[in-house]
């Protein structure tokens, strides 16, 4: 979207979507951001990725489950608790492989033995746990009807409990009667159908007839947005009618592979999901740890991740919001709060493309005033695997309160982004800013000329007809990018002035396809006006049509222009593996290349008694924060790359803090100390992709306006070191295979037991905190029993000058020559410091079984390069 107006448009409109501040719906309860299989183990995804979503609720397999690699249930619990979560739900069948699930025995009193016994060993388990055992929830049975107590092969008498619920109803009672004797406390959730079920009115007459009704009620919506709320009002209205409850729900299984990682669809859920006041888990199509679609690698956001980072700021109470087509799949819909306390209104909105009119009704002036202050951002999508920059700001403005009444008309909205507006008091001369983003374009894959052989266009893909299939920005795409082709994919654009372009490809190459297995990344050529050639190396994904996307930047003059994307070029060579395109874009980059990212404080998610002021004079936006000593203002910062970044922290009088970043403590804000953090940037560390940033309060009153985050300025000392140049032992040793390694060598073969070893020495200017950037590659995938792929997290068990080695997660990087990067902090002492890497295979949680099905890898991944940086 490129407008935010006041006057009429010529785009169609989507309708007027109207929140009125006047009618709350109750309080905020951010329950849409649950998650099943979302989390791999400590690490993958990290705790600044989970903790950012604010993810209230996991749901995973039973611990040493063989379902699927990683989400062990006691391996996740500690991390995910210490991230903020709430609650994991442990479904006690994915003990078993299959699905269905292949429990053993050759009659259906056989197999619930089995089954019986391995729920005893489970909950055993969870009694070691201390105090975070009160966050397990246990889930006995999941979608029963169509495993266990169905019809199919391995059901227990391939009778159906939906149409006799004898067996079904007899072993819920057993076994919750099995789980509470055990462990008297516990929380126990069911009866997790494929859907609310009539007969789920039978089931819970009988449950609370013996007394074994569930603690929380669960079921799964893979349906639409509007059957949340048609079943959540149906179940709410029997427990009226049975005289239980009200207890609490988990939809904990929801939407589809065409909505996930789609801003612009994902919306309409959480709107749904939080007006129905309940707690819900997105769904487990593809791959786990990466919190469905959401995160890429271990810590970048894409637009999902951000649309739910924003969601789950909000505070206060929630307000009513009529929509155009209310409850209308794939129309304008949206979700708002109000802070009385804070005086702001957010937002959330999107859906369909077109113009639109938000309307906020009766905008009381005790709180806003006579004039308001609007921000408007947009959240895009950036695809499954493709990360995402902090969301767009379009527009910052102040506009008149009218009998009660502001209209904010938008205008090019695009149908798969969200939207965010934040409502606050204005008039105090604040400074508007600039959107964030100058002219930008698409340009669709289909439209583009193909000269060559191999052509094929592909699709449709997803659609609201077919939910199953991946969302793209069509539904078409092209191929013809691969080995031995000789196309050429040509675009047709036009720039409207002089300057640097960023250029954006949206592609796939499907990590298993057999011209893809070679050499991992596909490799293309990128030419504009047949001059500049630029190598570019295309995403990777589980996949075909899992889009992520390769950056470059072009500099183009006003007027029209041709870029190809070739599969051979005289002077670079020709490409190897097997893609295919989605679109291309371009952006004016302006003077965002120097220019730092701001983040006002009065729209940080505050704490420990912090407060918004508006009557400052002078802040960069519409107020300032007031922290009383212990009071917090904590940013979500993005950072495009693992290194130094300049930070600075824009403060009005004498106050004083400290300053967190992930959790580091990285200097003092104000005061006298050499660690002064204000108004002149610092060189700090930041992680690729998603950085917390704290300011804590030391003085009685620290006023904070604004974080500001700009480029390097190369002040951090740093030092990289290959691999290849460390020492290796045993089965470790340098490959020249890896052809994407740094100059063509990796280290290979580390695990599989201690003595399979690679150490390298690296120098420390001063002791203190570091981060080590390790550039590795993952191709690890175990054999899958159905449609989820299930790539595997290498670990290394990192030892710093002979001390305890310290476990780090890798997550795939879909093939062993595609080589990412992941950041460790470490202590370092000053001089030579010694790093050794070893991996070995992981037993079961009894110390001493194994998983016999390769889910559990003995290896660390492939290490191309450690860089050392200091912290601070």
């Amino acid at each position: 979207m490129d407008a935010v107006a006041a006057e009429a448009s010529d785009a169609p409109s989507s309708g007027d979507l109207t929140i009125d501040l006047g009618t709350d719906t109750g309080p905020f309860h951010g329950g849409a951001s649950g998650t099943l299989y979302g989390l791999y183990g400590d690490g993958v995804p990290s705790r600044n990725a989970v903790e950012g979503m604010y993810v209230r609720t996991v749901s995973t397999k039973a611990q040493d489950g063989t379902q699927h690699p990683g989400a062990d249930a006691l391996e996740i619990l500690r991390p995910f608790v210490e991230a903020g979560g709430q609650d994991v739900y442990v479904y006690m069948t994915d003990i078993y492989r299959g699905f269905p699930y292949e429990w053993p025995g050759d009659t259906g009193a056989e197999r619930l033995a089995d089954f019986t016994a391995r729920v005893r060993r489970q909950v055993d388990q969870v009694l070691t746990l201390g105090a975070y055992k009160s966050h397990v929830v246990y889930v006995p049975f999941n979608e029963p009807e169509g495993n266990m107590f169905g019809e199919e092969e391995w059901s227990y008498d391939r009778v159906s409990w939906r149409t006799d619920p004898d067996r079904y109803f007899t072993a819920w009672r057993d076994i919750h009667r099995l789980i509470r004797e055990l462990d008297p406390g516990a929380r126990i959730a069911g009866p997790n159908t494929c859907l609310l079920y009539d007969e789920v009115r039978g089931f819970l007459e009988f449950a609370k007839a013996e007394d074994v009704l569930p603690d929380v009620i669960t079921w799964h919506e893979l349906t639409t947005p509007d059957e949340i709320r048609t079943s959540v009002a149906k179940y709410r209205a029997l427990e009226r009618e049975l005289g239980i409850g009200p207890l609490p729900v988990n939809i904990n299984e929801y939407a589809h592979n065409y909505h996930l990682s789609v801003p612009g669809q994902m919306i309409q859920w959480i709107a749904a999901i939080e007006e129905s006041k309940v707690d819900a888990d997105m769904a487990y199509w593809n791959i786990d740890g990466n919190l469905n679609d959401s995160v890429v690698e271990a810590n970048k956001g894409n637009g999902q991740w951000w649309l739910f980072n924003a969601y789950g700021q909000f505070t206060g109470d929630t307000v009513q919001v009529t929509a155009p087509h209310p409850n209308v799949q794939y129309t304008l819909q949206g979700v708002a709060a109000l802070d009385r306390a804070k005086r702001q209104a957010r937002v959330l909105l999107g859906g369909a493309g077109g113009s639109a009119d938000v309307v906020f009704e009766h905008v009381d002036s005790d709180i806003f005033g006579t004039t308001v202050h609007v921000r408007l951002l947009e959240i895009p999508w950036t695809g499954q695997v493709g990360s995402s920059a902090q969301p767009l700001r379009l527009a910052d403005r102040e506009l008149p309160v009218v009998d009660g009444k502001v209209t904010l008309r938008l205008t090019d909205l695009e149908a798969m982004s969200a939207y965010q507006v934040i409502l606050s008091p204005g008039g105090n001369g604040a400074v508007a800013l600039p959107p964030s983003v100058g002219w930008r374009r698409s340009y669709q894959a289909e439209d583009a000329a193909y000269i060559g052989d191999g052509h094929s266009l592909n699709g449709p893909e997803g659609s609201p007809s077919d939910v199953d299939r991946f969302a793209g920005s069509t539904g078409y795409h092209v191929g013809g990018l691969r080995t031995g082709s000789d196309g050429v994919l040509v675009f047709s654009v036009e720039v409207p002035e002089d300057g640097t372009y960023d250029l954006r490809v949206f592609a796939n190459s499907y990590n298993l396809a057999d011209a893809v297995r070679e050499q991992g990344p596909t490799n293309v050529f990128l030419r504009v006006d047949g001059s500049h050639a630029q190598e570019l190396r295309l995403p990777l994904a589980y996949k075909w049509a899992v889009w992520g996307h390769t950056d470059t930047r072009v500099e183009l003059t006003a007027g029209a222009h041709t870029v190809t994307l070739a599969a051979q070029d005289h002077d670079l060579g020709v490409t190897r593996g097997d893609a295919v395109v989605d679109r291309l874009d371009l952006a004016l980059s302006d003077d965002q290349v120097t220019a730092p990212a701001l983040y006002d404080a009065e729209f940080a998610a505050l704490g420990g008694g912090a407060r918004v002021d508006y009557g400052q004079r002078g802040a960069s936006g519409p107020g300032v924060v007031v922290l009383p000593r212990g009071g917090t203002a904590t940013f979500w910062v993005h950072a495009a790359e693992d290194g130094e970044a300049a930070v600075g922290v824009d403060r009005i009088g004498p106050g004083e803090g400290e300053l967190t970043i992930n959790g580091e403590n990285v200097g003092m804000v104000g005061g006298d100390d050499m660690g002064i953090v204000e108004r002149s940037p610092a060189p700090l560390f930041l992680t690729s992709g998603i950085n917390k940033v704290t300011v804590t309060a030391t003085s009685d009153q620290l006023v904070l306006d604004r974080l500001q985050v700009g480029p390097s300025q190369g002040l951090l000392p740093t030092s990289t070191h290959p691999a290849e140049e460390g020492t290796t032992t045993g089965g470790a040793r340098v490959t020249g295979v890896h052809t994407f390694a740094t100059g063509g060598k990796a280290v290979d073969g580390i695990g599989g037991g201690p003595a399979n070893a690679l150490t390298l020495t690296v120098t420390a200017e001063r002791a203190g905190r570091h981060a080590l950037t390790i550039r590795y590659s993952n191709g690890e995938q175990a054999p899958a029993t159905h449609y989820n792929p299930d790539p595997v997290c290498r670990h290394a068990d990192i030892s710093i000058n002979g001390s305890v080695p310290q476990r780090v997660l890798f997550p795939t990087t879909f093939h062993f020559n595609n080589f990412h990067d992941l950041s460790v902090p470490v202590t370092l002492d000053r001089g030579a410091n010694t790093l050794t890497f070893t991996a070995d295979e992981l037993p079961d949680h009894d110390g001493h079984s194994r998983n016999q099905y390769g889910q559990r890898s003995a290896y660390a991944p492939v290490i191309d390069t450690v860089t050392v940086t200091r912290l601070a």
